[in-house]
Protein backbone atom coordinates (compact mmCIF):
# COMPACT_ATOMS: atom_id res chain seq x y z
CA UNK A 1 0.00 0.00 0.00
CA UNK A 2 1.13 3.17 -0.66
CA UNK A 3 1.66 5.78 1.97
CA UNK A 4 2.32 9.51 2.05
CA UNK A 5 5.32 8.46 4.21
CA UNK A 6 7.06 7.69 1.52
CA UNK A 7 5.55 10.56 -0.49
CA UNK A 8 6.72 13.71 2.27
CA UNK A 9 9.95 11.58 3.63
CA UNK A 10 9.59 12.75 7.55
CA UNK A 11 5.77 13.64 7.06
CA UNK A 12 4.67 10.28 8.40
CA UNK A 13 1.52 11.29 10.36
CA UNK A 14 -0.98 10.94 7.31
CA UNK A 15 -2.61 8.02 6.96
CA UNK A 16 -3.87 7.66 3.84
CA UNK A 17 -2.50 6.85 0.29
CA UNK A 18 -1.39 9.66 -1.82
CA UNK A 19 -3.36 10.39 -5.14
CA UNK A 20 -2.01 10.44 -8.66
CA UNK A 21 -2.48 14.28 -8.17
CA UNK A 22 -0.63 14.11 -5.09
CA UNK A 23 2.30 12.41 -7.01
CA UNK A 24 2.09 14.66 -10.06
CA UNK A 25 1.61 17.98 -7.74
CA UNK A 26 4.65 17.06 -5.54
CA UNK A 27 7.54 16.08 -8.87
CA UNK A 28 6.11 19.15 -10.94
CA UNK A 29 6.84 21.32 -7.64
CA UNK A 30 10.14 19.78 -7.29
CA UNK A 31 11.54 19.44 -10.90
CA UNK A 32 10.54 23.50 -11.35
CA UNK A 33 12.47 23.97 -8.23
CA UNK A 34 15.14 21.85 -9.55
CA UNK A 35 15.43 23.95 -12.75
CA UNK A 36 15.57 27.20 -10.58
CA UNK A 37 18.63 25.99 -8.87
CA UNK A 38 20.17 23.94 -11.73
CA UNK A 39 23.68 23.87 -11.06
CA UNK A 40 26.45 23.44 -13.98
CA UNK A 41 27.91 20.36 -15.41
CA UNK A 42 30.18 19.32 -18.64
CA UNK A 43 29.42 16.07 -20.18
CA UNK A 44 29.58 14.13 -23.27
CA UNK A 45 26.88 14.69 -26.18
CA UNK A 46 26.27 12.41 -28.87
CA UNK A 47 23.71 14.25 -31.19
CA UNK A 48 22.03 13.52 -34.55
CA UNK A 49 19.13 16.06 -35.48
CA UNK A 50 18.15 18.90 -37.39
CA UNK A 51 20.84 20.76 -36.19
CA UNK A 52 23.37 18.50 -36.83
CA UNK A 53 22.63 18.38 -40.40
CA UNK A 54 21.60 14.20 -39.99
CA UNK A 55 24.80 13.69 -39.39
CA UNK A 56 25.98 12.18 -36.00
CA UNK A 57 27.70 14.35 -33.50
CA UNK A 58 29.52 13.58 -30.59
CA UNK A 59 30.45 17.00 -28.92
CA UNK A 60 32.01 17.88 -25.13
CA UNK A 61 29.30 20.27 -23.72
CA UNK A 62 30.51 22.76 -20.65
CA UNK A 63 27.36 24.59 -19.35
CA UNK A 64 27.48 28.63 -18.16
CA UNK A 65 24.99 30.59 -17.17
CA UNK A 66 24.11 31.91 -20.29
CA UNK A 67 24.16 28.99 -22.38
CA UNK A 68 26.13 25.58 -23.31
CA UNK A 69 29.28 25.83 -24.94
CA UNK A 70 30.06 22.93 -27.13
CA UNK A 71 33.16 21.33 -29.14
CA UNK A 72 32.75 19.05 -31.71
CA UNK A 73 35.02 15.99 -31.20
CA UNK A 74 33.92 13.57 -34.20
CA UNK A 75 31.23 13.33 -36.61
CA UNK A 76 29.82 10.03 -37.73
CA UNK A 77 32.14 8.27 -35.47
CA UNK A 78 35.37 9.67 -37.21
CA UNK A 79 37.86 12.58 -35.69
CA UNK A 80 37.72 15.74 -37.53
CA UNK A 81 40.48 16.97 -40.28
CA UNK A 82 42.82 19.41 -39.04
CA UNK A 83 41.22 21.91 -41.52
CA UNK A 84 38.10 20.89 -39.78
CA UNK A 85 39.41 21.31 -36.29
CA UNK A 86 40.53 24.68 -36.45
CA UNK A 87 37.08 25.98 -38.00
CA UNK A 88 35.57 24.37 -34.73
CA UNK A 89 38.28 26.11 -32.54
CA UNK A 90 37.83 29.36 -34.75
CA UNK A 91 33.81 29.32 -34.06
CA UNK A 92 34.79 29.10 -30.46
CA UNK A 93 37.20 31.67 -30.34
CA UNK A 94 34.74 33.59 -32.15
CA UNK A 95 32.23 33.37 -29.40
CA UNK A 96 34.64 34.22 -26.65
CA UNK A 97 35.25 37.33 -28.81
CA UNK A 98 31.37 38.65 -28.98
CA UNK A 99 29.82 37.29 -25.87
CA UNK A 100 26.62 38.97 -26.36
CA UNK A 101 26.16 37.23 -29.61
CA UNK A 102 26.60 33.95 -27.98
CA UNK A 103 24.04 34.86 -25.14
CA UNK A 104 21.64 36.42 -27.65
CA UNK A 105 22.42 33.28 -30.16
CA UNK A 106 21.44 30.46 -26.91
CA UNK A 107 18.70 32.69 -25.77
CA UNK A 108 17.12 31.95 -29.33
CA UNK A 109 17.89 28.15 -29.52
CA UNK A 110 14.81 26.24 -28.29
CA UNK A 111 15.78 23.85 -25.41
CA UNK A 112 16.23 19.97 -26.31
CA UNK A 113 14.13 18.95 -23.45
CA UNK A 114 11.76 21.50 -24.19
CA UNK A 115 8.63 18.99 -25.01
CA UNK A 116 9.51 17.27 -21.82
CA UNK A 117 8.67 20.64 -19.64
CA UNK A 118 5.75 21.40 -21.63
CA UNK A 119 3.81 18.49 -21.27
CA UNK A 120 4.80 18.53 -17.37
CA UNK A 121 2.85 21.57 -17.05
CA UNK A 122 0.07 20.27 -19.00
CA UNK A 123 -0.31 17.08 -17.34
CA UNK A 124 -2.33 18.47 -14.26
CA UNK A 125 -4.84 20.62 -17.00
CA UNK A 126 -5.08 18.57 -20.45
CA UNK A 127 -4.58 15.16 -19.34
CA UNK A 128 -6.74 12.46 -18.33
CA UNK A 129 -4.12 10.45 -15.60
CA UNK A 130 -4.35 6.96 -14.72
CA UNK A 131 -3.80 5.36 -11.44
CA UNK A 132 -0.53 5.05 -9.77
CA UNK A 133 1.47 1.56 -10.34
CA UNK A 134 4.49 0.75 -9.00
CA UNK A 135 7.14 0.20 -11.72
CA UNK A 136 10.80 -1.10 -9.68
CA UNK A 137 11.43 1.96 -7.68
CA UNK A 138 9.59 4.17 -10.29
CA UNK A 139 5.73 5.03 -10.29
CA UNK A 140 3.88 4.80 -13.45
CA UNK A 141 1.17 6.98 -14.59
CA UNK A 142 -0.43 6.84 -17.86
CA UNK A 143 -2.31 9.72 -19.58
CA UNK A 144 -4.42 10.77 -22.55
CA UNK A 145 -5.82 13.85 -23.88
CA UNK A 146 -8.46 15.58 -21.77
CA UNK A 147 -11.45 15.95 -24.50
CA UNK A 148 -13.01 19.00 -22.44
CA UNK A 149 -9.51 20.75 -22.65
CA UNK A 150 -9.11 23.24 -25.36
CA UNK A 151 -5.03 23.91 -26.18
CA UNK A 152 -4.06 27.01 -27.49
CA UNK A 153 -1.31 27.28 -29.56
CA UNK A 154 0.44 24.86 -32.02
CA UNK A 155 2.76 23.27 -29.68
CA UNK A 156 -0.11 23.00 -26.77
CA UNK A 157 -2.25 20.99 -29.63
CA UNK A 158 0.37 18.97 -30.68
CA UNK A 159 1.12 17.77 -27.24
CA UNK A 160 -2.37 17.98 -26.20
CA UNK A 161 -2.72 14.77 -28.99
CA UNK A 162 -0.18 13.05 -27.51
CA UNK A 163 -0.82 10.00 -25.07
CA UNK A 164 1.55 8.25 -23.08
CA UNK A 165 3.10 7.59 -19.74
CA UNK A 166 5.22 8.76 -16.93
CA UNK A 167 7.95 7.45 -14.77
CA UNK A 168 8.34 9.06 -11.16
CA UNK A 169 11.08 8.09 -9.04
CA UNK A 170 9.18 6.80 -5.95
CA UNK A 171 12.30 7.91 -3.41
CA UNK A 172 13.57 11.58 -5.10
CA UNK A 173 9.79 12.10 -6.54
CA UNK A 174 11.56 13.59 -9.68
CA UNK A 175 10.25 12.64 -13.35
CA UNK A 176 12.82 9.68 -14.11
CA UNK A 177 10.58 9.53 -17.73
CA UNK A 178 7.96 10.65 -19.82
CA UNK A 179 7.26 9.09 -23.74
CA UNK A 180 4.31 10.33 -25.72
CA UNK A 181 3.40 9.28 -28.89
CA UNK A 182 0.21 10.74 -31.24
CA UNK A 183 -2.58 7.77 -32.22
CA UNK A 184 -4.09 10.33 -34.49
CA UNK A 185 -3.78 13.02 -37.35
CA UNK A 186 -3.63 16.61 -35.36
CA UNK A 187 -4.42 19.35 -37.45
CA UNK A 188 -4.10 22.65 -37.29
CA UNK A 189 -6.45 25.82 -38.72
CA UNK A 190 -9.00 22.12 -40.06
CA UNK A 191 -5.41 21.42 -41.93
CA UNK A 192 -5.31 24.41 -43.73
CA UNK A 193 -2.29 25.65 -41.62
CA UNK A 194 -0.60 22.33 -40.52
CA UNK A 195 -1.18 18.67 -40.17
CA UNK A 196 1.31 16.65 -37.89
CA UNK A 197 0.94 13.01 -38.34
CA UNK A 198 -0.24 9.82 -36.47
CA UNK A 199 2.94 8.02 -34.99
CA UNK A 200 4.65 11.06 -33.89
CA UNK A 201 6.22 11.02 -30.66
CA UNK A 202 8.61 11.79 -27.82
CA UNK A 203 10.57 10.77 -25.17
CA UNK A 204 12.81 12.47 -22.41
CA UNK A 205 14.65 10.03 -19.58
CA UNK A 206 16.56 11.41 -16.93
CA UNK A 207 19.17 9.88 -13.71
CA UNK A 208 20.76 10.92 -10.67
CA UNK A 209 23.94 12.76 -11.28
CA UNK A 210 25.86 13.94 -7.75
CA UNK A 211 22.53 15.02 -6.37
CA UNK A 212 21.22 16.34 -9.25
CA UNK A 213 18.54 14.44 -11.79
CA UNK A 214 19.81 15.46 -15.45
CA UNK A 215 18.60 14.23 -19.00
CA UNK A 216 20.27 11.75 -20.48
CA UNK A 217 18.38 10.61 -23.45
CA UNK A 218 15.99 12.69 -25.94
CA UNK A 219 13.96 11.33 -28.32
CA UNK A 220 11.57 13.29 -30.63
CA UNK A 221 10.00 12.39 -33.91
CA UNK A 222 7.72 15.20 -35.15
CA UNK A 223 6.36 14.81 -38.33
CA UNK A 224 3.79 16.68 -40.73
CA UNK A 225 3.13 19.05 -43.14
CA UNK A 226 2.60 23.00 -43.06
CA UNK A 227 1.13 25.17 -45.20
CA UNK A 228 2.74 25.45 -48.93
CA UNK A 229 3.63 22.08 -48.68
CA UNK A 230 6.26 23.05 -46.04
CA UNK A 231 7.34 20.54 -44.21
CA UNK A 232 7.27 20.05 -40.31
CA UNK A 233 9.72 18.07 -38.70
CA UNK A 234 11.45 18.43 -35.08
CA UNK A 235 13.56 15.10 -35.25
CA UNK A 236 16.36 14.37 -32.62
CA UNK A 237 18.42 11.89 -31.18
CA UNK A 238 20.66 12.55 -28.27
CA UNK A 239 22.30 10.84 -25.58
CA UNK A 240 24.41 12.41 -23.00
CA UNK A 241 27.15 10.65 -20.44
CA UNK A 242 29.89 11.40 -18.63
CA UNK A 243 28.66 13.88 -16.35
CA UNK A 244 30.34 15.99 -14.47
CA UNK A 245 29.61 19.06 -12.07
CA UNK A 246 31.49 21.98 -11.87
CA UNK A 247 32.35 23.72 -8.50
CA UNK A 248 31.69 27.10 -10.05
CA UNK A 249 30.29 28.63 -13.02
CA UNK A 250 33.00 28.90 -15.26
CA UNK A 251 33.49 32.23 -17.57
CA UNK A 252 32.41 32.26 -21.85
CA UNK A 253 36.32 31.53 -22.53
CA UNK A 254 36.85 28.84 -19.13
CA UNK A 255 34.32 27.27 -20.53
CA UNK A 256 35.77 26.96 -23.91
CA UNK A 257 38.77 25.97 -22.72
CA UNK A 258 37.57 23.41 -20.97
CA UNK A 259 35.63 21.88 -23.90
CA UNK A 260 38.30 21.94 -26.38
CA UNK A 261 39.96 19.76 -23.63
CA UNK A 262 38.62 15.66 -23.98
CA UNK A 263 36.23 15.05 -21.62
CA UNK A 264 37.07 13.09 -18.14
CA UNK A 265 35.89 9.31 -18.46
Amino acid sequence: MLSTQILFGNLSFAQTPPTTADVVKTMIAREVDASAHKRLFDYLSVERSERTGGKLWTEHVVETPVGRVRYLMAEDGKPLTPERDAQERGRLANDIANPAAFEAREKAQKDDEAHARQMLELLPKAFLLGDLREAGADWRIDFKPDPAYSPSGIEEKVLHGMSGFLLIDRKDLRMHSIEGHMEKDVTIGFGLLATVHAGSSFSSLKAPYQGQWRTTHVLSDIRGKAALFKSIARNQDVTRSQFHRLDTPLSLAQAVALAEQPPAP
